[in-house]
């Protein structure tokens, strides 16, 4: 399987937050996140990334999880999920886990493969995001 890998800065486009009563300092989130995609294979380079997930959150750290969606310039399309942890320490935000094709059309048409994340929030509703992995698709071809 041929390896990718890229950034991101995405930013908040929709947040719900709900506190718990059942201990201090309990949250759930809920998040969409839109950016662009930048990487060194021209193939992910400038492709549109949607992400949607879900955070329980103690002290502003816990489980997150969620579904994501790549448009690629070709038109092509791969989507799929994630699962981390978001870890505050003071005024650090970060987070880190893995993501898992789940699906893909055009070139990405049975996609299959995953890799890792790892990124900071920067401020109230922007964050930053590295990512690296590994993928394959139906023809065991690299789109």
């Amino acid at each position: 399987m041929p390896n990718i890998s890229g950034s991101f800065t995405g930013n908040v486009r929709q947040m719900t937050l709900l506190a718990l009563d059942d201990q201090p300092n309990h949250q759930l989130q809920v998040s969409a996140i839109a950016g662009t995609q930048r990487s060194p294979d021209p193939d992910w380079n400038n492709s549109s990334l949607n992400y949607w997930g879900t955070a329980d959150l103690v002290n502003g750290s816990g489980a997150q999880r969620g579904y994501f969606a790549n448009q690629h310039p070709d038109g092509s399309r791969d989507v799929g999920t994630f699962e981390g942890r978001i870890i505050s320490s003071g005024s650090e935000v970060t987070l880190e886990g893995k993501f898992t094709f789940t699906g893909g059309t055009g070139k990405l048409l049975g996609i299959r493969g995953g890799g890792t994340y790892k990124g900071r929030i920067t401020s109230p509703t922007t964050l930053e995001m590295s990512w690296s992995g590994q993928y394959e698709a139906a023809a065991g071809q690299a789109a």
